[in-house]
């Protein structure tokens, strides 16, 4: 039996259709998008800042919306929905609880960027400044290597299930993906990003309201949280879970489901504090509402896994035992459960080929979406980490976004390519997403470290990343002959053997971070290394000292050009006017010559840090937010359940469903209202220019400060 059996409900044309024909309307949009904000506001795509931080003025809904996207994986809905049919209710509950602590731990990081480092485009970068070339390049390899798993379990997961629904080519679709949501990035820049972000979101919740209404209202197979209930006590007695109290599917006390959590933890410190994606929204927002940013969008993300796998997920398990399910008699394969068919499973019972063409355009939007921060993030990371830190220092703003365009196509090639050999030796997304912690696990603890704890170490940022990656790879191969008898890609990707790999590679990379540090503490001290200074004061986005700076008449010439930097709408007015284009073989105009190469690595437009009385405030807020939220949802609720074996009862279960279709509800308004409200400045600003050249009143460009509520 292959994985699609019983799930191909759709021709191969609606497959091809989906990801080419709105692949390429949404390309079409985002050219019309970027066209627009270029000719009627303040901002241009040809500029460097405004195409790879989108002048770091973005509003905190679209960032909170942005982030909900880009975490909003084809793993969000399919791996969320895999769990609750493998582990029962609690599974939805792990998956939203778990990944939402990374966004909003993540915030105390995004205060750090605004306070100690408003100037940087990507996280290498501030590693750079603070521990020298080698840390860098460490840490800019596990930067790519987060990038490239991140998006494997994209991309791979999103073609297998368009595969199975359609039976499309699996590696046709691996390729045509990145490369489609390549184009309209290339357009946009990351701007665009956020908007395509918002756009995908729409539909997302569109799509998760239709399947949720299904479940719990309108279905003739369920159609009633009653009837829902009555299925799950049945496929309970039929199919019990192996290590669920009593095998019921309405019990927390599921030990794999623990140990899956605690997988997920891990994988997800990996992914969101090693991802370059979520460190460009903190550096495109604004500083002093990053911190919202991330707190509301953490809980917004919450609320998709926990309404969308509670109710495809174990709707799952229930519609098994109906004859509606697609595979009757017979439950899904372990082979199918694994690629994620448990939401296409039920979603083809529910609706039919309705049900699996909504499931399709899910998929997409999610894959799409979360795939474009991630080519933008990549090219960052090929354009400031590597081609004007270590082979064009004095590179222009516009050869800068030239190469942030190579970036994109060749992430794009290079992605479909590592997809295929996976797909080729038969890897699906929940092998990718559970071992995903042991690969880059060791870094990514000490990346935040960096940050937030001062006394960070050069010795210890460069060995703690390598010695966790050599432990967990020894821990997980040697757990997986120990326990399995021998190492197959199935026996590996078991949770409690990848666990082990995790838990060594995570651990020991963050306890390596301190102990190093106060064994080989740093000899410089920032305040009084000469060099040291020139880097903090770039990474700041402002001048180096005038005794640590060797003056030139070309860094005076610069000067007067940029302004001091004193003013960054300069930069974007200058990109939205031809007369202020440079010449083909211009003098740098983005930097501000030192003398050192490794210190020119950043440009001079001055960016202004938060106040110290606004760190303190958003310190406060996110610390205390973060407590209540482990306090409430990672430890009191859970394990108050775990503990007690408690089974679900009726009203209970009753309740539960209600509470997840209301905060689906919350996030929507979080991800979708919100961003219209604040950005209704910029939206009425773009129609009066429409209205002026459609008059034919010439170019209707809005003030300079319009397009700042983008």
């Amino acid at each position: 039996m292959t994985t699609s059996d019983g799930i191909q409900v759709l021709d191969q044309g609606v497959g091809y259709g989906v990801v080419v024909g709105i692949g390429a309307f949404f390309a079409l949009l985002m050219l019309a998008i970027t066209w627009m904000q270029n000719r009627y506001t303040s901002y241009s795509t040809k500029q460097a800042e405004e195409f790879n931080t989108a002048s770091r003025s973005v509003k905190p809904g679209l960032i909170a919306a942005g982030i909900v996207s880009s975490w909003t994986w084809s793993a969000t809905l399919l791996t969320s929905s895999t769990f609750a049919y493998s582990y029962g209710i609690c599974g939805p509950m792990w998956y939203g609880a778990m990944g939402t602590s990374q966004i909003l731990l993540f915030s105390l990081i995004a205060i750090k960027i605004k306070a100690n480092a408003p100037g940087a485009h990507t996280f290498p970068e501030i590693i750079l400044a603070r521990h020298g070339r080698a840390a860098h390049l460490t840490y800019l390899f596990f930067g790519f290597a987060t990038n490239m798993l991140v998006g494997a379990c994209l991309v791979l997961g999103g073609a297998q299930v368009v595969a199975a629904l359609s039976g499309v080519n699996v590696y046709g679709v691996i390729f045509l993906i990145p490369l489609v949501v390549a184009a309209y990035v290339i357009a946009g820049g990351l701007r665009s990003t956020f908007i395509a972000d918002y756009a995908h979101t729409v539909i997302l919740f569109i799509a998760i309201f239709v399947f949720c209404f299904s479940m719990y209202a309108t279905s003739d197979v369920v159609g009633s949280i009653d009837k829902f209930y009555d299925l799950l006590q049945e496929a309970s007695k039929k199919m019990p879970i192996a290590g669920n109290h009593n095998g019921s599917y309405l019990t927390f006390k599921s030990n794999d489901g623990l140990v899956f959590a605690i997988d997920l933890l891990v994988a997800g410190f990996s992914n969101v504090w090693l991802d370059q994606a979520y460190w460009q929204r903190a550096i495109a927002s604004r500083p002093e509402t990053s911190v919202k940013a991330y707190l509301f969008g953490g809980m917004a993300w919450y609320g998709i896994p926990f309404s969308f796998g509670t109710a495809m997920g174990l709707g799952c398990a229930a519609l098994t035992v109906t004859s509606a399910f697609p595979t009757f008699p017979n439950p899904l394969t372990a082979a199918q459960n694994g690629a994620g068919l448990s939401a296409p499973a039920s979603a083809v019972a529910l609706l039919g080929k309705g049900g699996a063409g909504l499931m399709l355009l899910l998929l997409f939007m999610a894959v799409t979406s979360a795939t474009s921060a991630e080519l933008i993030a990549v090219s960052s990371l090929i354009t400031f980490d590597v081609y004007k830190t270590y082979i064009k220092p004095t590179a222009t703003s516009t050869g800068l976004v030239r190469i942030s365009h190579y970036g994109i196509v060749l992430y794009a090639v290079i992605l479909a390519a590592f997809c295929c050999i996976l797909n080729a030796v038969n890897v699906n997304l929940t092998w990718v997403l559970t071992i995903l912690g042991v690969i880059v696990g060791g870094a990514s603890i000490p990346v935040g470290l960096i940050l937030l704890w001062p006394p960070m170490s050069t010795v210890a940022t460069l060995v703690s990343p390598w010695t966790g990656l050599m432990l967990g790879m020894i821990a997980w191969l040697v757990t997986t002959q120990y326990r399995s008898g021998k190492i197959t890609v199935t026996t590996s990707g078991d949770v409690t053997n990848a666990l082990a790999g995790n838990l060594v590679s995570c651990g020991s990379g963050t306890i390596l971070a301190f102990v190093l540090s106060f064994v080989f503490p740093d000899k410089s001290d920032t305040t009084t290394d000469p060099e040291m200074r020139k880097r903090i004061a770039k990474i700041n986005g402002v001048r180096p000292r005038a005794e640590d700076t060797t003056s030139s008449p070309a860094s005076e010439k610069v000067a007067q050009k940029t302004g001091d930097g004193d003013n960054p709408s300069n930069e974007h007015d200058r990109g939205t006017d031809p007369a202020h284009e440079p010449g083909s073989d211009p003098k740098p105009d983005t930097v501000v010559p030192t003398g050192n190469a490794v210190v020119d690595f950043l440009e001079a437009s001055h960016v202004e840090p938060m106040s110290p009385e606004d760190v303190k405030k958003a310190t406060i807020l996110a610390q205390g937010f973060n407590l209540v939220y482990w306090c409430i949802v990672i430890i009191l609720v859970p394990f108050t359940l775990f503990g007690t074996e408690w089974e679900f009862t009726r009203a209970g279960f009753t309740g539960w469903c209600v509470v997840s279709f209301i905060w689906a509800w919350i996030s929507m308004i979080i991800c979708v209202v919100w961003p219209l409200v604040e950005s209704r400045g910029t939206m009425w600003a773009i129609a009066r220019g429409l209205v002026r050249d459609a008059g034919g009143g010439g170019l209707g460009r809005a003030p300079p400060d319009a397009g700042s509520s983008a």
